[in-house]
């Protein structure tokens, strides 16, 4: 079954890369076909299959030879290496839906922030949906919790956003909205503590690293997964750790 469930991620992690990439620009996620972004030839399906077809061309395009970005294959990698843990922790139960779902969100918002940073209205509202039905088959205990997670998800990034004047954006503001909504109100103060702790780090290395200016823009939508991830697996067990360690 964990092989099965890395397959299926292989597959979808595939598809989440259009959908990450066209649908900022408006465009169809079905049309046109796939083609390469440099000769413009139609690819087959020797050249789309997730991981393989990467390795298998050297990371080249079969006709033009140009190099093949490694941020693809990495994506569908990182998707079934989460479908596998998703699997592994939830096993077959209500869920598993959500973990999945919660998974497909990061990994599309992902992808569209690390290269147009922009978290897309139409994935948040799909996803959206699709994870509230999900939480209310497998609801949290209590029920309402995911429904304060979402309303201080919301107005607290709102709050951040309008102290740091567009320092955070209404995608962000939007996403812990249904964070709150998946791992309730403690989850989505954890998920922004170790988002914010993540973002910051990494901030301070490219100021040292490779001398940025401070007032670099980074998107911080990568951050976020990271943090909301650890928290819906682990975050109960990180809670109770650190709350052992200092008191």
């Amino acid at each position: 079954m964990s092989i099965l469930f890395f397959l299926y991620g292989l597959i979808f992690g595939s598809f989440y890369n259009v959908v990450g990439l066209r649908v900022p620009n408006d465009e169809s996620i079905v049309h046109p076909p796939s083609t390469c972004p440099t000769c413009k030839h139609r690819l087959t399906w020797k050249d789309l299959v997730p991981v393989f077809s990467y390795m298998f061309l050297g990371g080249k395009c079969r006709h033009c030879k140009t190099s093949i970005p490694i941020f693809y294959p990495l994506m569908e990698l990182l998707t079934g290496i989460l479908f596998v843990y998703a699997y592994l922790q939830e096993g077959f139960s209500g869920e598993l839906i959500v973990a999945l779902l919660y998974v497909s969100l990061f990994v599309i918002i992902t992808v569209s922030d690390l290269v147009y940073m922009i978290i897309p209205d139409k994935v948040l509202i799909i996803l959206g949906l699709m994870l509230l039905a999900g939480r209310i088959i497998s609801p949290l205990d209590p029920w309402w919790e995911s429904l304060a997670g979402a309303i201080i998800g919301f107005f607290l990034l709102w709050l951040i956003a309008i102290v740091s004047k567009g320092g955070m954006g209404g995608g962000d503001v939007k996403l812990f909205l249904l964070i709150g909504l998946v791992s309730g109100s403690k989850g989505v103060l954890m998920t922004l503590f170790i988002a914010s702790f993540i973002g910051a780090f990494i901030g301070v290395i490219s100021i040292l690293l490779f001398h940025q200016d401070r007032k670099t823009p980074i998107p911080f939508g990568p951050f976020i997964a990271i943090g909301a991830l650890i928290v819906y697996f682990h975050g109960n067990q990180l809670l109770e750790s650190y709350l052992n360690l200092f008191f």
